[in-house]
């Protein structure tokens, strides 16, 4: 049986994980050994952050539906429950659009739950 080498794919694994380190600074752009340290950390905080980009949108459309809310009186919480009484399915990314572009159709909503809190 021949023997086999294995310079050709180390070099091409070590040439691909020094690409993917090429825009840091010092040696983790060019030495393997520091650049698989710093990609491989990269890289995890890419996925945990990606998490978390979806729970800090969600806490930003809550803030401005709050706010937009709240200058008519009413809680976030109330407003929401009264949506969810009325049957109304509408996302928080788009009452936060809405909060913020369109105030007359977002006031419209606020008027139609102040009804259903006071019945």
């Amino acid at each position: 049986m021949a023997r086999v080498k294995r310079g050709v794919t180390t070099h091409a694994r070590h040439k691909a994980m020094v690409k993917l380190g090429k825009t840091y600074r010092g040696r983790a752009s060019t030495n393997f050994r520091i650049a698989i340290e710093k990609v491989e950390k990269a890289l995890r905080y890419a996925y945990r952050d990606r998490k978390a980009r979806k729970r800090e949108f969600r806490a930003l459309w809550i803030q401005r539906i709050n706010a937009g809310v709240r200058e008519h009186g009413l809680t976030y919480a109330r407003f929401m429950h009264a949506l969810k009484v009325l049957k109304i399915e509408i996302d928080r990314k788009q009452l936060s659009e809405l909060a913020a572009t369109e105030p007359a159709a977002f006031k419209a909503l606020i008027d139609q739950a102040q009804k259903a809190i006071k019945k």
